[in-house]
């Protein structure tokens, strides 16, 4: 589908949206990759509601923020067709259904329980997960790959991620710093990418939005710290907590696999929250229920204060943690996209901006390419006691999931279901 096509857009009512994103929090599995993925195949492919190069020119921009760039990739989309009611809408209910099932799982997890018949469905719903961002991948590189220096660049960035594991900022920061200093060898192609994205919101930047919108964000973002400290102190497991994800929020780019690893050393070795195998178990909830990779935080912050309630119920002192938890780490989302999000608008007015903005797409081809293979080696490729074991039947599952996806007109939620139940039967 060329862009002159999907710039045939037909932009949906609010009611229509906001289905679509409460049906997204419910069916987003295999972390970040998979969600963008679908966002890409329902709003773009299916839908039609935005054109390729503006949904592409969204996803650079996310991407260039601290935090979960699929969460903050449905707030703008969200807020780029309805405003800030369609932001709130996608960007709320791209977590509510993950947080409450992480709180659910989270307390199953302290009182001892375990999920054994639940597990081959979860693997289920990531083998079609791989098969989406496989579909992704070849799709959004057939858009974004149109020079040889595209395909350089995309190639460079999955290498550098994973042979050297180089900083996924740094990867984004050098592919920029190519397509402006390139821009007369690509600025040919890059200039067919103008279409238009006259949506039906439309925000001019101004000093006195943003000082309006950052006085909101910020006052929204440490009031409930404040409260924290004044009724809790500030030595409390929660206040601290609350401190030291709301720092997190500002310095992790790259998305949950960046962030991840910071994480678990602060939380297991610095604070001692929780041991590593907590934080793995975490980490596995995580992967195994929808929403943001970047939940397994909730995780983190319930368990840590079950057993670290101080004067409160240990129950009430996780609930208020895994809460606040999720506020620090969603809330400064919201104030970068509503923040960021009107100059996204003028990038196609500025050569040397578009350039940058196709390098950076290019770089991002690699970015999924590399999350491919990462859940991949998770799901088929299993490690146990030095060994790996081959698991055929959900590859099996995954290439059917991708020829459906690819070849077939097999509505997307029905795959999934698909996939759950056959791997269920086949474990």
């Amino acid at each position: 589908m060329t862009d002159e096509a999907s710039s045939e857009k037909q932009v949906p009512s609010f009611r229509q949206a906001l289905r679509f994103w409460i049906k997204l929090g419910f069916i987003s599995f295999g972390g970040p990759a998979a969600q963008i993925a679908l966002m890409h195949r329902e709003i773009v492919e299916k839908r039609r509601w935005l054109s390729e190069s503006h949904f592409r020119h969204a996803l650079n921009f996310c991407l260039l923020l601290p935090g979960p760039e699929a969460q903050q990739l449905a707030t703008y989309l969200g807020w780029r067709m309805h405003g800030t009611k369609g932001a709130f809408a996608a960007g709320i209910w791209f977590i509510l259904p993950s947080y409450f099932i992480m709180l659910g799982l989270s307390w199953m997890y302290v009182n001892g329980a375990s999920m054994p018949a639940v597990q081959p469905i979860l693997s289920g719903l990531l083998a079609a997960a791989i098969a989406l961002v496989l579909d992704a991948v070849l799709r959004i590189g057939k858009k974004s790959l149109c020079h040889a220096m595209h395909y350089a660049i995309a190639l460079t960035a999955f290498f550098l991620l994973v042979l050297a594991h180089v900083s996924f900022f740094w990867i984004i920061f050098g592919a920029a710093l190519l397509g402006y200093f390139l821009r007369e060898k690509i600025e040919h192609q890059a200039a067919s990418e103008t279409s238009a994205i006259d949506l039906a919101h439309s925000t001019r930047p101004t000093w006195k939005r943003a000082v309006r919108i950052s006085a909101v964000g910020l006052a929204a973002w440490i009031t409930p710290l404040l409260i924290c400290v004044l009724l809790l102190g500030k030595d409390h497991a929660i206040t601290q907590m609350g401190v030291f994800f709301s720092k997190a929020a500002m310095v992790t780019f790259g998305g949950a696999y960046a962030v991840l690893p910071y994480v678990a050393q602060q939380a297991v070795e610095h604070h001692h929250w929780l041991t590593h195998e907590q934080m793995i178990a975490g980490l596995a909830l995580a992967e195994t229920t929808p929403g943001p990779l970047i939940m397994v935080l909730e995780f983190v912050g319930f368990t840590g204060a079950w057993h670290a309630p101080g004067h409160l119920p240990a129950a009430i002192a996780a609930w208020i943690a895994a809460t606040l938890t999720v506020w620090c780490t969603f809330v400064p989302c919201f104030l970068f996209v509503f923040l960021g999000a009107p100059h996204i608008e003028s990038i196609g007015n500025h050569p040397r901006l578009r350039a940058m903005m196709q390098a950076i797409s290019a770089a991002v081809v690699g970015v999924i390419a590399q999350l491919l293979l990462t859940l991949t080696r998770q799901i088929l490729f299993i490690s146990e006691n030095q060994q790996t074991h081959i698991a055929w039947p959900l590859i099996i599952l995954s290439t059917a999931a991708f020829l459906a996806i690819r070849y077939g007109k097999i509505n997307i939620m029905t795959i999934i279901v698909i996939c759950g139940l056959s791997s269920w039967v086949m474990l």
